[in-house]
């Protein structure tokens, strides 16, 4: 099922978030969200939900402004995470399906994506849905002791 996250969904992101931040390259923060912080980005972002099954978080996907200002309201930057269960299982894509349906209601006009160079598996999945790469930017986040470029996709809504 997916659905709007509430507060009381935290624990559960905030055990995929901080997997994501140990393990993985799908993030460059290398800081572990706390409670408090997941609960604010819940609230925080224009839209949050998740994908539930048995009372288990298995992913969520979020957008909230791409950049301050007036002029850049109509585009959004969204982040998307999956339980390690959960991937090729078609939950990313309704969870995405739904978010961008949720945008579009919003009257959002396009989605960014910003993927790490260094996951070539969210690069696939983003294209998929039908984002576009607009821009590379290199060597802009250090993980794990070295450099990784900065991917950005593009979906009109």
């Amino acid at each position: 099922m997916i659905r709007t996250a509430t507060p009381d969904d935290a624990p559960g992101i905030q055990t995929l978030w901080n997997l994501a931040i140990r393990d993985t390259l799908i993030t460059f923060n290398s800081v572990e969200k706390t409670l408090d912080e997941v609960q604010a980005a819940i609230t925080d972002h224009d839209a949050f939900l998740v994908a539930e099954d048995g009372g288990q978080i298995l992913g969520y996907a979020a957008f909230g402004p791409f950049r301050a200002g007036i002029g850049y309201v109509p585009t959004k930057e969204h982040s998307i995470m999956l339980a390690p269960n959960a991937r090729g299982r078609g939950v990313g894509r309704a969870l995405m399906t739904r978010l961008e349906d949720t945008a579009r209601t919003q009257g959002v006009h396009s989605l960014i994506a910003g993927v790490s160079g260094s996951n070539p598996g969210a690069e696939e999945f983003h294209a998929a849905l039908g984002f576009n790469k607009v821009a590379v930017v290199p060597e802009v986040g250090f993980k794990f002791d070295r450099w990784h470029d900065l991917v950005l996709m593009q979906k009109f809504l």
